[in-house]
């Protein structure tokens, strides 16, 4: 009889921590290089914290410039993680529940524009906002808004295609049995639907969110200060004089720190969400 060879607990355990290392340097290493005196980055450096300098965070944090693109930060990413999730999750009901003709190509053509790079739309959507969406004096480029409706051409796309899965899963005949019961559209979709979508719905809140909250490209591009976000407000920081190291690792520890929170937030819906509507049958 063959006796078949247990792995090894051990070696996976070095394995995971070997992995977790290599992941968590760079962060590590960021938050080295922002409690570090601008004299002593340019020293032999060291790997180990000796001691720990805050005037970089204090710098940060007095700064009302960078106060103001954080808040600007949060409102876009939140504004259009909250639309995108919404709008996707009413199309995947309507694309899955209804025999649209031609839905598959909707759902094709709708990645093609995640697919694209950037780059691509800047030209287009910098016209729409300064020359086609004016009111008067009023204009979109440079605000809020038109950055929220800006970053709905790429996260709402990606959150058709996240969505799918979970409303595939969710079985038609419970909108049937709703249906029957003298229910509306409205309280299948709020009361049946929406319920049971939870984590497909919180991993796609939380996916957007990220990706608006990351974005740099367009930010740079479409805004000038009103909507700034504190991505761009990196750059500020690289001068003809040289550039501050320091405080621009404080600030890359501080776009960290909305994002884990929302991550704790949402964690218990982020596996279930990923494989919901994975097994059928």
């Amino acid at each position: 009889m063959t006796v078949m060879k247990r792995s090894n607990p051990w070696l996976a355990v070095a394995l995971w921590t070997l992995i977790s290392f290599l992941t968590l340097f760079p962060i590590y290493w960021l938050f080295v290089i922002s409690v570090k005196p601008a004299v002593d980055l340019f020293s032999t450096p060291d790997v180990l914290l000796t001691s720990i300098d805050w005037q970089n965070y204090i710098k940060v944090m007095n700064d009302s410039t960078l106060r103001g693109y954080m808040m600007n930060s949060l409102i876009i990413s939140t504004g259009n993680a909250v639309l995108v999730t919404t709008l996707g999750f009413l199309a995947c009901y309507a694309l899955t529940r209804f025999d649209l003709a031609g839905k598959e190509s909707v759902f094709f053509w709708t990645i093609t524009n995640r697919m694209a790079p950037p780059a691509v739309f800047l030209l287009p959507l910098y016209l729409l906002l300064t020359q086609v969406y004016v009111i008067g004096d009023f204009k979109l480029a440079d605000t809020h808004l038109g950055m929220i409706l800006v970053y709905c051409t790429f996260n709402l796309p990606f959150a058709i295609w996240t969505l799918r899965p979970t409303l595939d899963g969710i079985p038609k005949e419970l909108d049937e049995a709703a249906f029957v019961d003298g229910a509306s559209a409205w309280q299948v979709i709020s009361v049946v639907i929406f319920p049971l979508a939870r984590p497909g719905l919180a991993v796609t809140l939380i996916l957007t969110w990220v990706f608006a909250w990351n974005e740099y490209l367009l930010a740079a591009t479409l805004t000038n200060f009103n909507a700034r976000t504190l991505t761009t407000g990196l750059s500020e920081y690289v001068t003809t004089t040289g550039t501050e190291w320091g405080i621009m690792a404080a600030i890359s520890v501080f776009t960290l720190i909305p994002a884990l929170i929302v991550f704790g937030m949402v964690q218990k819906h982020i596996v279930a969400g990923l494989t919901f509507g994975a097994v059928k049958g």
